[in-house]
């Protein structure tokens, strides 16, 4: 298990490898392995690839996120502009159905609202957003229609969670309530925690995922 000092360590060089994000502008502090990013960065972009730079390294138990977004001058637009490009870059999407997802912005605040069947299409209509110029945040608020029986979801996501188990250790779960998946039990890693909530996302029906797991190191 490694030291808080060593886990910090860590983690600055982590952001200082992640090519989108200006690390020196970054602070990292670290307690029993929960790790505090604080700061000011120039896009919601930046934060939210920190975020992820800092879950990829191994030993990071819990993330919080003190981080603020703070645009340039030039980098300021109405709400009106990103609303209109957001639309228009979700209308060229081909994966989503034309007219599925609506746009609504507050003081650079992108909330995504519809409905769609795949989790995939919700999370390429957030993904196509987040590196909008002006954006301050995004909430993906785009519910999944359930489409098959919570029978059927729980076995496809036990079967997926088997065949993409990294190691032998990996046990978890999977209970379905309608289309709502609450996943239990330990995970040794972010990566392994990661690829069980894909998983889940990844079977047809699924419109909420709980994550109850343990982070076991």
């Amino acid at each position: 298990m490694k030291s808080d000092s060593q886990l910090k360590q860590d983690v600055t060089a982590e952001l200082q490898w992640e090519p989108s994000v200006h690390a020196a502008q970054i602070g990292v502090e670290v307690a029993d392995g929960v790790v505090t990013l604080s700061g000011e960065v120039s896009s919601y972009y930046e934060k939210w690839n920190a975020e992820r730079a800092a879950q990829r390294v191994q030993g990071v138990r819990a993330l919080a996120v003190e981080m603020k977004v703070k645009l340039s001058a030039l980098g300021h637009r109405t709400d009106a502009d990103i609303a209109q490009s957001a639309q228009h870059i979700l209308n060229w999407n081909s994966l989503l159905p034309p007219g599925a997802v609506k746009v609504l912005v507050e003081n650079g605040w992108i909330t995504l609202s519809g409905v769609l069947p795949w989790q995939y299409q919700r999370q390429s209509a957030a993904d196509a957003v987040h590196s909008l110029p002006g954006v301050t945040g995004v909430s993906n608020q785009i519910a999944i229609q359930p489409t098959v029986s919570a029978s059927a979801i729980k076995s496809d996501i036990e079967v997926a969670l088997r065949r993409r188990a990294t190691t032998d250790g990996m046990n978890i779960a999977v209970d379905v309530q309608g289309g709502d998946v609450t996943l239990t039990g330990p995970v040794h890693s972010w990566s392994e925690r990661e690829l069980a909530t894909r998983s889940a996302w990844g079977s047809a029906g699924v419109h909420k995922v709980v994550d109850r797991m343990n982070l076991v190191l």
